[in-house]
């Protein structure tokens, strides 16, 4: 893997390419719960991480108020 370049399993072998779509879905996870981490601290609305990530202000702030709370120690 060099200059960020990720060997992706084809078709041939899906146990492989689940496994990857697996991996994948939480890496993007936790990096979006990292960037509203930061976008909050930072100042930012519920309804502006709401518009960033294309849903409502309202489901920003149900699905992430929790941890930005835990993690900014509020």
């Amino acid at each position: 893997m060099a200059g960020g370049a990720v060997d992706v399993p084809g078709p041939e072998d899906p146990e492989a390419a689940l496994a990857a779509v697996v991996a994948l879905r939480r890496l993007a996870s936790r990096l979006e719960v990292e960037a509203v981490v930061e976008a909050v601290g930072r100042g930012w609305t519920w309804a502006q991480v709401g518009e960033a990530l294309g849903i409502s202000a309202q489901a920003a702030h149900k699905r992430f108020a929790t941890e930005v709370r835990a993690r900014r120690g509020h």
